[in-house]
């Protein structure tokens, strides 16, 4: 199953296969370095559900990663694009060893529509495993980093032992497909305040739409994640 946003063609396989190989790899020298690392993958994969591609993701990346890790310890996911994770939210939402953090643009006005909102909290042994923060149109820095420092310390008190980062840099204000208004002073303190935690961690790359301000964006959220 998949959306409009999601078609097939020629390469789509082989470009999925090589991006969801991209987070394993960098998962893997996460767990062996017990350090950090960046998968530069395309295509992003935070709309890939269990059974469906959507929202020009047909693999998720970060699930992959996450998936492997959980078998080495506790694992977090904490997704920073735009969008809801929804298929990220989709894969561990009955499961209790992978926390799945959302924050995003509420639903109610932006993709994927249908899920993301903040009632939905896991299911089964996944109740109280996930945790969705939908933002209003306009969120700047300050609240966007208000809703940051929330999901940090619902991270704290899970204690994983592994982190990843759905790191989608739509949330620029300027971005063609998002309505937030974040910096490059806020991903400035986005990098700080995550790594704050003193994770290994796995920063997948998700969305991103503002070309000429894509690179910089990326780099200073790198930069200052020390």
């Amino acid at each position: 199953m998949m959306d409009l946003s999601a078609c097939i063609v020629a390469g789509t396989y082989k470009a999925a296969l090589v991006s969801a190989n991209c987070a394993l790899s960098a998962a893997k020298e996460v767990f062996s370095a017990q350090s950090s690392a960046f998968g530069l993958c395309r295509p992003p994969g935070h709309h890939a559900g269990k059974d469906y591609a959507g929202g020009y993701c047909y693999i998720n990346n970060a699930s992959v990663a996450a998936n492997w890790l959980c078998a080495k310890g506790k694992t977090a996911v904490l997704d920073i694009d735009y969008h809801a994770g929804n298929g990220t939210q989709d894969i561990f939402y009955e499961r209790n060893d992978v926390l799945t953090i959302s924050i995003h643009g509420d639903p109610e006005f932006e993709y994927p529509h249908y899920i993301g909102f903040a009632n939905e909290t896991g299911a089964g042994a996944g109740l109280g495993f996930h945790k969705n923060y939908p933002l209003a149109k306009d969120t700047g820095d300050e609240g966007y980093l208000s809703a940051l420092d929330d999901a940090l310390k619902m991270i704290r008190q899970f204690a994983p032992g592994y982190l990843v980062v759905s790191a989608g840099m739509d949330t620029f204000d300027g971005d063609p497909l998002g309505t937030f208004r974040v910096t490059q002073n806020g991903f400035q303190e986005i990098g700080k305040r995550i790594a704050s935690l003193n994770l290994p961690t796995a920063i997948i790359m998700e969305g991103g739409y503002a070309n000429a301000a894509l690179g910089e964006n990326v780099r200073t959220l790198l930069e200052n994640f020390k």
